[in-house]
């Protein structure tokens, strides 16, 4: 029996510190209807999302389709890459995907996100084992989970993302079968 994760990260968003409540631009809007309309097809039962704004707003459209309620899930949050606002984003994500144990000043290094999000991915593939679940969340997170089962989706990887981006990973339990990217 197959369980099918639809990761989606988030639309564009209005840029703002506050990371929780920063919410979608006009163009991010759009592409949200976009996520629904390509979801809707895919007969998913469940919605799950990161707490944070941007990513529960790119997956309503979806659960207002199916007449469905969204779970929040915390561990589905992005990774925290640092206590303060960084001078050089690019290089600081740079230098935590190339030492997995380096973490910026209060932020995350990529095993301690990565370990958050893979716990977290695992309850769901157990509590709802042959479904097919949505989980809006953020690029850095998605792709660290991914890494998991996968080396191949590493920083290079993430680079390449869209912003919104769905990707169909396939399990038979807990094994990771096939990654397939629905976005185009």
């Amino acid at each position: 029996m197959m369980t099918n994760l639809y990761f989606v990260r988030h639309a564009h968003s209005v840029y703002s510190p506050d990371e929780r409540n920063r919410p979608l631009s006009e163009r991010g809007h759009q592409d949200a209807a976009r996520v629904a309309e390509l979801l809707e097809p895919e007969y998913i039962h469940v919605l799950i999302s990161s707490p944070y704004k941007r990513a529960v707003q790119t997956i309503e459209g979806l659960a207002e389709r199916i007449g469905a309620g969204i779970i929040l899930e915390e561990d589905f949050r992005e990774r925290l890459l640092s206590e303060h606002p960084v001078d050089d984003f690019e290089h600081a994500v740079a230098k935590v995907w190339e030492d997995s144990s380096f973490a910026w000043e209060g932020g995350e290094s990529n095993q301690a996100a990565q370990s958050r999000g893979v716990r977290a991915l695992e309850r769901v593939l157990e509590q709802y084992k042959g479904n097919n679940i949505a989980i809006g969340t953020h690029g850095n997170i998605m792709v660290l989970i991914m890494s998991h089962f996968d080396p191949r989706f590493d920083f290079s990887f993430w680079r390449q993302l869209d912003m919104p981006d769905i990707y169909k990973l396939s399990f038979s339990d807990q094994d990771l079968v096939e990654v397939q990217r629905i976005w185009n």
